[in-house]
């Protein structure tokens, strides 16, 4: 069972690629590097008076043109890759994130994950209501355990769960997984393969950018395409 101490796990930034586009989180160092400002975010037109399932944001990564984090370090790698999205991580106890640039504040999220490569204790996951220094995960392990928690004033928190906890709902090893996250006011809500798995409550953030999350434990070479993201008016 992965029991992580969420309360001190530290966040820290790349130091040679631009601290707005490349950030890296969850490594277990006592060292908080003070974060940049978060890059212009493009706001979206209003969704309040949209119906629910109306398309916000889609993207199947077909185009290498539409805003996600391109980059490549000795510690990993994020990039369109064969019409799909790569996160690749070499470091340790690290996870890399991406996100589109957008500002959302109700938001349900839909993507296809798969392990290219590596060791089935990683992190990969969706986040939500990302506002440069805060957000919302939802995340999933290719060992089949799973977590809701938001990371805010440079502390990293599970919600509705004190650790990970395992669901026989979640595809294991070098298969596919759907998972989807829903940011709905107040209510988080983790659902894997079309299994509601998780609920949690918290009024912490608002609004915010949505994305993408790939990670690694005590092992490194997680190796995750994702494709076929959307997000969706609740």
């Amino acid at each position: 069972m992965h029991n992580l101490d969420f309360g001190n796990l530290w966040r820290k930034v790349h130091d040679k690629i631009h601290p707005m586009r490349f950030q890296r989180l969850f490594t277990f160092v006592f060292l908080l590097i003070v974060f940049t400002a978060f890059a212009c975010q493009s706001p979206l037109p209003s969704s309040a008076s949209l119906p629910s399932g109306s398309v916000l944001f889609q993207d199947d990564f077909s185009s290498p043109t539409t805003g996600w984090d391109r980059l490549t370090s000795a510690e990993g790698v994020m990039d369109y890759d064969g019409g799909g999205y790569r996160i690749l991580v070499n470091a340790l106890q690290v996870s890399f994130w991406s996100t589109p640039h957008k500002n959302l504040s109700d938001a349900r999220m839909e993507v296809d994950i798969g392990k290219l490569a590596g060791p089935d204790e990683n992190r990969i996951g969706l986040i939500c209501r990302y506002t440069g220094s805060d957000y919302y995960f939802f995340m999933v392990t290719s060992d089949g355990y799973y977590a809701i928690g938001k990371f805010v004033n440079g502390q990293m928190t599970q919600l509705g769960q004190s650790e990970m906890q395992y669901s026989e709902n979640i595809r294991k090893g070098v298969t596919v997984n759907h998972l989807r996250g829903d940011c709905v006011g107040n209510t988080l809500t983790l659902y894997i393969n079309g299994f509601q798995t998780a609920q949690a409550q918290d009024s912490t953030l608002t609004a915010g950018d949505v994305g993408l999350m790939a990670g690694t434990f005590a092992q490194p070479g997680v190796d995750v395409i994702f494709d076929n993201f959307v997000v969706l008016q609740p």
